[in-house]
């Protein structure tokens, strides 16, 4: 007999209601957006045109798996992590569990309490607007750990960075996983953990990121997690 399951997080209720509506509608998005992939075009009064994926994404709320995200949780609180970047903030669903798991890991361990513990990064204002409105349902203390950073990334987080990251979360378009993993790498902590969504069904669009982690004395070191889609977990001790 299976005992009943209960969630990993430790949040308060109001929360945890947030996460669990905010997944499925998600989960209503993202089976919209499979759709929309068969009927990218816009009728004008000019020829019928084909719309860019970031164009069809734009305004679509698609979070990071709800079985991901528990899982990060955990490995955030197994680890202690008490910093993080993410690349890929969209509407700020996974933003709230890395606040929660680092907040708890700062509390706990008496450092860091009164700063931010996660950057967070998202190119479209609009998506941005959405996240800190989630965060604000959550309370002050989630919104407190936040230091969100709208505008390309490339830029955003160029020379601004804490020392001893303890964990990059990769959820963002493939051509720019690998120029955000060089700008933070120099700052990543001996044992830092790389989480990257999405690397067995997007494989080809992350040929040269795994050519520059496989490569030879790179420092890191990979394993794919059997998760839908595929999460890659990497893990970096620089030589």
């Amino acid at each position: 007999m299976s005992l009943p399951s209960s969630s990993p997080i430790d949040a308060p209720a109001h929360v945890l209601d947030l996460l669990a509506q905010l997944h499925k509608l998600s989960l209503e998005q993202e089976l919209a957006l499979k759709g929309d992939k068969d009927e990218r075009f816009v009728s004008t009064n000019a020829p019928k045109t084909l719309l860019s994926f970031d164009d069809l994404v734009r305004d679509k709320f698609v979070a990071l798996d709800q079985d991901k995200c528990h899982f990060m949780y955990q490995l955030i609180r197994a680890t202690g992590i008490t910093n993080a970047v993410e690349a890929g903030t969209s509407f700020g669903v996974s933003t709230i569990y890395l606040a929660l798991a680092i907040s708890k890991n700062k509390s706990f361990l008496g450092v860091g309490v009164g700063s931010p513990g996660v950057i967070a990064t998202e190119l479209e204002p609009s998506k941005a607007l959405r996240a800190r409105e989630h965060w604000k349902r959550c309370g002050e203390d989630i919104e407190a750990q936040i230091d969100l950073r709208v505008g390309d990334l490339r830029e955003t987080l160029k020379g601004n960075l804490p020392e001893n990251i303890g964990l990059l979360l990769l959820d963002i378009w493939t051509p720019l996983a690998l120029p955000t993993l060089k700008l933070v790498e120099p700052k990543l902590r001996p044992g830092a953990i790389v989480l990257v969504d999405n690397t067995i069904t997007a494989a080809e669009g992350y040929k040269e990121f795994f050519e520059y982690i496989n490569r030879h004395g790179s420092g890191f070191k990979t394993i794919t997690l059997p998760y839908s889609g595929g999460l890659e977990m990497v893990v970096y001790y620089p030589n």
